[in-house]
């Protein structure tokens, strides 16, 4: 009977799993794969199979497939103790400075979640940031990112902890299904929990800096890709054609490239302003204009390049603001004037309107992520610091803006590959793969390395605070002379550490609680 009972609810929480799984992914099929692989892998347990293969199942589902391979090599590369020692030592402040910038983002978007609480529930889904089940973000291309930030992340804690003589039990491989969803290594528990405290802070602060230094590394090599890109065709875009202007009723499509205006060549934005400044408002141009898959009402569909000339009557652009200030009843004319006025657009500014907005060239999808050896180029070193800095921020986004892509697809049909010599031997399919590659990797590279410093355990930032308050305290101790317990001392920093990790766990449910009230 008590048999029963125990294996009933053996089986009570895999299928509460399994139930949330389902209304996660909401798909029948992953349900099935993901219990077939569950109890496949609890027979394979309880037969002892798991054993002879030196593998656990850890989470219900997580198979920890161990190995002794690699220990040789890991020897030889953590062999110069110095220079690991003071790489562990820079990976501390590097991680403190980055943590304080995780609290600081936790704390505003904690406020920002009481003050303004979202209009719409934060979908389950997108919440785990996983491959293939988060709506932003696809399978493929982060799942090997996925695995490569991880495996540098484990081996780099494996790195310092043979620097400072802990020993390596395994390395490994975690599995869900086939696919390898992470690497770790394995360090002897009792020699981890007896090293100095400050060996401890730097074997958790090398994973994280290390996918912080990877993210910014990738990004320099995306910048040399974006670079290795040309135009497919020279001339100018319009993103959105605006109504009841000139461009709309010649039947201007977005997308479609402008390469001539009244015959004259437009190679790229610069070109097309210079041109436009000949014109006049009133004055009829021929635009000369390119169409094909990029600018098809559906991109999927196969459409042949096509070059047509179109007739566009300009606007005049002062009186077109102000037309559009007439149809609203709110617009305050006065003002309207005035911001005019300040832009250089009063009324007798004689300045020509095409009526289209988001105007760029065939490079618009990569040339931001240039811009950081071009400003190189330029010996605008500080430019490039700048960018080169803030730009994992700017990609962050890009997912979820894209639905899943890194790029606009209408504007990555107008690239190809360019001379260079990389360029040359992937062609223009393989430069396409590898920038969204290298994507990918910088982006999964720094939300692992980001969200590890979370100051809470298990996550490193929270082994990192912990030990960093047991030796803040020891510190005050002995400089003042306290006389304070070293028992005291521990019992202190667990409690710090403790209620730092539920504060910070109440701060990261709230913004999800408050967005279904």
């Amino acid at each position: 009977m008590r048999e029963q009972e125990r294996r009933s609810r053996s089986l009570l929480l895999p299928l509460i799993f399994l139930f949330i799984i389902y209304q996660i992914s909401n798909s029948l099929l992953v349900v099935i794969t993901i219990a077939v692989w569950y109890f496949g892998l609890i027979m394979l347990e309880e037969n002892g199979i798991l054993d002879k293969w030196d593998a656990t199942r850890v989470l219900g589902i997580i198979l920890m497939l161990r190995t002794r391979q690699g220990q040789k090599i890991l020897d030889t590369v953590s062999r110069n103790r110095k220079f690991w020692r003071i790489y562990g030592e820079i990976s501390i402040w590097i991680c403190l400075f980055v943590m304080a910038g995780v609290i600081l983002l936790l704390l505003l978007s904690f406020g920002s979640s009481v003050t303004s609480p979202p209009s719409e529930p934060i979908p389950a889904q997108d919440l785990l940031l996983i491959p293939g089940v988060t709506s932003f973000v696809p399978f493929w291309w982060p799942v090997l990112a996925l695995i490569v930030a991880i495996i540098i992340h484990e081996y780099s804690h494996g790195i310092q902890a043979r620097a400072h003589g802990m020993k390596i039990r395994s390395f490994g491989l975690l599995l869900v299904g086939p696919l390898p969803m992470g690497a770790f290594a394995e360090p002897e528990q009792e020699e981890m929990y007896r090293a100095p405290r400050r060996d401890r802070m730097r074997l958790f602060a090398a994973g994280p800096s290390i996918n912080l230094i990877a993210t910014y590394i990738v990004i320099i090599l995306l910048s040399s890709t974006a670079n290795g890109f040309v135009a497919k065709n020279a001339g100018v875009h319009a993103v959105e054609i605006i109504e009841d202007t000139g461009a709309e009723e010649s039947g201007l499509l977005p997308y479609e490239i402008i390469t001539h205006m009244n015959g004259f060549p437009v190679y790229e934005y610069d070109t097309f302003s210079e041109e436009m400044d000949k014109f006049s408002p009133g004055d009829e141009i021929i635009l000369t204009v390119l169409s094909g898959p990029w600018s098809a009402a559906n991109f999927d569909q196969k459409t042949k390049e096509e070059v047509r000339e179109i007739p566009v009557t300009l606007m005049d652009r002062h009186d077109w603001y102000i037309g559009l200030c007439e149809q609203n009843e709110d617009c305050d004319m006065e003002a309207t004037e005035e911001y005019l006025n300040s832009i250089g657009v009063g009324p007798d500014s004689n300045i020509p309107f095409l009526g289209v907005s988001g105007l760029s060239d065939g490079l618009v999808g990569v040339e931001s992520y240039g811009s950081i050896l071009n400003a190189v180029k330029d010996n605008n070193i500080l430019g490039a610091l700048i960018i080169t800095a803030i730009m994992p921020l700017l990609m962050l986004g890009v997912p979820l803006v894209g639905e899943g892509q890194v790029m606009n697809l209408r504007e990555q049909a107008m690239l190809s590959a360019g001379d260079g010599v990389v360029a040359s031997i992937l062609g223009t399919s393989g430069m396409i793969m590898l920038f969204t590659f290298l994507f990918w990797l910088a982006w999964i590279n720094f939300l692992l390395g980001f969200a590890n410093l979370i100051p809470m355990v298990p996550f490193d930032g929270g082994h990192i605070v912990k030990d960093g308050v047991h030796s803040s305290l020891v510190f005050y101790n002995n400089i003042f002379d306290r006389g304070i317990n070293p028992v005291k001392i521990e019992s202190w920093a667990n409690k710090i550490s403790n209620n730092s990790s539920f504060i910070f766990l109440i701060i990261l449910i709230i913004p999800v609680i408050m967005s279904y009230l």
